[in-house]
């Protein structure tokens, strides 16, 4: 019982929703409670278990998912017969189911962020600490990299061949074209996050809590769509690195800043959304 209770008052859930800013700091008739904004460094973090076990568990996430999508990816390339593999929009459902299962498994224990930009835009929002914000994408990036690892040792040479899936631009677009589609994509991304977990809609409808992951990872599912043929659609820098450390060709890295400023410029923007928008509406439920 110990256990569970410095997990809700040390862990991850310490940060689920936080002070809003603006007009809504200010208004008193609302029905719902929101915790103060995230300390910057908290001592007491470092010696809660809670902390390190919601590590363990974005790095054991981003490892599940960099294992079942490269490998869905590599099984696209490896067919001469487009038609007969899953297709891009396949892998679009590779990428967006898994985020919704592996955030639904861990928001409990981290929040299910499994992406260095969402931890990062969060992190400006003030709804979690910088010692846990640098703790979880540390973890991201090491679970990236042994799960794309994992499958170069299932299939060594043709992952090599395949180009390992690693981010890259297409030929045909700039690197601008690229950016603005990964800055795009991640906005998108982060701005569902925001939205689906914001304490008004908790308050107002109970079911939310439960149906969070299916838009976020609806939103994976449709950013992929949209921007495979562009960049192959990073939206999340640990995948993006995981591939190209794995991978480790030229042409992998060549691209590979468009795959970190992209989405951190992304989730910049929809926690400054969040807060000038989002979080300035106050809400009062019917009675």
């Amino acid at each position: 019982m110990e256990g569970k209770e410095e997990d809700v008052n040390l862990g991850a859930n310490k940060y689920s929703e936080r002070q809003p800013l603006g007009t809504a700091a200010q208004t008193q008739d609302k029905d719902y409670k929101e915790p103060p904004p995230a300390l910057l460094f908290e001592p007491g973090e470092l010696s809660s278990w809670s902390f390190y076990r919601a590590g363990i568990a974005e790095f054991m996430a981003t490892f599940l998912f960099l294992y079942v999508t490269i490998l869905t990816v590599m099984g696209y390339s490896r067919s001469k017969n487009k038609c007969a593999t899953v297709g891009i929009q396949g892998i679009a459902w590779s990428f967006g189911g898994m985020i919704f299962a592996l955030v639904y498994c861990t928001a409990g224990i981290s929040g299910g962020h499994i992406n260095p930009a969402v931890t990062f835009g969060l992190l400006l929002a003030r709804k979690l600490s910088l010692t846990r914000a640098v703790w979880y994408m540390v973890m991201q990036c090491l679970g990236a990299i042994c799960g794309a690892g994992v499958v170069k040792g299932f299939q060594t040479s043709e992952y090599q061949l395949l180009g390992g899936g690693a981010n890259v631009v297409a030929p045909g677009y700039t690197k601008g074209s690229g950016l603005g589609a990964e800055i795009i994509g991640t906005f998108v991304l982060v701005y569902t996050v925001f939205s689906a977990t914001d304490a008004k809609r908790n308050a107002r409808d109970s079911h939310v809590p439960v149906l969070a992951p299916l838009p976020i990872g609806f939103a994976v599912f449709l950013v992929h769509l949209a921007t495979i043929p562009i960049t192959g659609t990073g939206i999340n820098p640990a995948r993006s690195l995981g591939a190209a450390i794995i991978y480790n060709k030229g042409h992998a890295w060549d691209d590979h800043w468009v795959f970190w400023v992209g989405p951190f410029i992304g989730a910049a923007l929809a926690a400054l959304y969040h807060v000038v928008v989002i979080r300035a509406i106050p809400f009062k439920s019917k009675s």
